[in-house]
Parts: C-alpha cells; structure tokens; sequence
C-alpha cells in the first residue's frame, strides 16, 4: 500500500511526464493526429503548459478562416477548450482514473480574431482541488474555467468559460 507521502511524488512525476510529452512537438502531432484530427488540421499548439497554467494557440489561415477574414469562432473555441482540457488531462493523469466531461460553453468575443490567437486558462488549482475532491468523495464536481484569446497586440479578442464535469471512476 502506498502512502500519503510516497504518492505525492509518484503524482507530481506522472504529471511532469505528461507536461513533457505534450510539450515534444512529435509527441503532441501524433497525439493530435490519433486524440484531436481536426485540432491537428487547425494547426493548433501547446505555448506553455504548467501544474496551474496553459496557452494555445490557433493560427489565421485557410483552414481556420471564416467568410469575413478572421478565424472561425468554432476554431476560438477548439483552442479554448484545448486550453483548459490540457490542464484537466494533465491532473487527471496524475492519480486513479476520473471522467472528465465539458458540460457548458459561454463565449464572449470582443474583436476580430486575424493572425495567431493565444489562448491561456490558470485553472489548473481549481482542476486539480476538483478531481482531487472527487476521488477522495466519489462524487462528481464541476469547475468552470475561463480561456481568454488575446491577439498579437495583446488585445482580448475572445473569454470563453468551460464548465468541466470530473468524476472518480470505481
């Protein structure tokens, strides 16, 4: 059995390994490739991904475009979610099984999205407080994260707010 101590360090590795296997750009395409096509066809990417915080970004090209020259607000919303989904995946990884589930989306866009968008959520506390409460009751627990999209001139050009379903597995 192990205990509290030991599992503590067997977590915080287990995450570092997913930290630095989405953050190889040959492991991120494949795991896009096989997990997330149409993210991979987006052209979507990992900036920075931390225990607390994650970016993505989503480029302004033929794919992602809309009919009035910016990028498509479906494509804003891939890499919003990615975001916050990134930060889930990773805190789900560090321990027993949980589900994990997006069950709301509000969307606020403030700008035209035209060139690379960088998408960042810092929920990765709440998450990790959530699954860990979850596991410990088996109960679900639901976190709304926010992903905000700035463009280039750092301007908020998208506020997404995800609501994630997280639930121990028996």
């Amino acid at each position: 059995m192990t205990s509290p101590t030991t599992a503590v360090p067997a977590d915080a590795a287990r995450l570092e390994k997913f930290r630095r296997d989405i953050s190889n750009p040959l492991k991120l395409k494949l795991f896009m490739l096989r997990r997330l096509p149409m993210a991979y066809l987006a052209g979507l990417r990992v900036a920075e991904l931390t225990a607390e915080r994650a970016t993505v970004t989503v480029p302004y090209k033929y794919l992602t475009q809309n009919p009035f020259r910016s990028v498509y607000f479906a494509c804003l919303s891939m890499a919003a979610e990615m975001a916050s989904g990134l930060l889930s995946m990773m805190h789900v990884q560090a321990g027993p099984p949980v589900s994990m589930l997006v069950v709301g989306l509000e969307a606020d866009f403030s700008k035209k999205a035209v060139g690379l968008i960088r998408f960042s959520s810092q929920d990765g506390a709440a998450i990790a407080q959530a699954i860990a409460e979850s596991r410990a009751t088996g109960e679900g627990r639901t976190v709304v994260c926010t992903s905000t999209g700035l463009d280039a001139a750092g301007d908020t050009v998208a506020t997404f707010r995800i609501t994630w379903s997280f639930r121990a597995k028996k």
